[in-house]
């Protein structure tokens, strides 16, 4: 909507002006808060980065240096393939001595992590082995955090149009898993291949405070358009949220300061 007025702006066209009123009144009143806010938002305890990190990425070591570059405490990976693990592993161990993985999904600590287990949310339809879900407890000096990593499906194109059944479905497993989590403060990272306002993620985010006042769009990384990439909180703050510069990945990779609450 901004381009397109801008190009109107440009040709004088008052036919293209006037077609636009209502689109970009309706995009300022729910985007423009976002344009205008200040990024900084305050202190933060920790910093945590979310990057999918495509399994055909050819350069996991790379990648791994540049993350480690945003300096945070916890890294959350997916599309892990089995080939590519050992150089995230061997190029993170000096500074994130603790790690845990599920099937295709890992995160690097370093913090102590404990209770490791796979999270369920596999669709029905999705042959066994699909593995994108984990929930691992991470001591902090300011006590333990439950963190939970996952890579819901994507939506798909068929020859009706866009299906996002699986993605929902999987959306709501996590979030029943969410609801059941103990822990009074959660942290969720993951690729959930959607934005927050996208009403079949309404599982997940009617149970945590998404991440970020503003864009920091992470998809695509040659052109981005759209932050499927997220970090999600409860009980804690998401003090800014901003992308990191492009690795091998199709995505961007986000870093975000979470502060704990009083």
């Amino acid at each position: 909507v901004p381009l397109l007025l801008v190009l109107a702006l440009l040709r004088r066209s008052a036919l293209a002006l006037v077609a636009l009123l209502l689109p970009v009144a309706v995009w300022g009143n729910l985007f423009g808060g976002l344009v205008l806010a200040d990024e900084d938002s305050g202190p933060h305890d920790i910093v945590a980065v979310q990057h999918n990190v495509s399994d055909e990425n050819r350069d996991p070591d790379g990648t791994a240096s540049d993350l480690i570059e945003a300096a945070p405490d916890v890294i959350a990976l997916e599309e892990l393939t089995p080939s590519a693990l050992s150089a995230y592993e061997s190029a993170l161990a000096a500074d994130y001595p603790h790690h845990a993985v599920e099937g295709t999904v890992g995160l690097w600590s370093k913090f102590p992590l404990s209770d490791v287990r796979p999270v369920d949310i596999k669709p029905e339809g999705i042959p066994e082995g699909w593995n994108r879900g984990l929930r691992t407890t991470a001591r902090t000096p300011q006590g333990d955090i439950a963190v939970y990593v996952a890579h819901l499906p994507s939506v798909r194109i068929r020859w009706n149009g866009l299906s996002s059944g699986w993605r929902d479905e999987s959306a709501g497993l996590l979030g029943e898993a969410l609801a059941a989590e103990k822990l009074a403060k959660v942290i969720l990272l993951g690729d959930l291949n959607s934005t927050v306002d996208d009403r079949g993620l309404d599982p997940v985010t009617e149970r945590m405070d998404s991440a970020g006042r503003n864009f920091a769009f992470s998809w695509p990384a040659t052109f981005p358009v759209s932050r499927i990439d997220h970090v999600m909180t409860r009980s804690m703050v998401v003090t800014d949220i901003r992308t990191l510069p492009a690795t091998g990945s199709d995505h961007l990779p986000i870093a975000a300061g979470i502060r704990f609450e009083p």
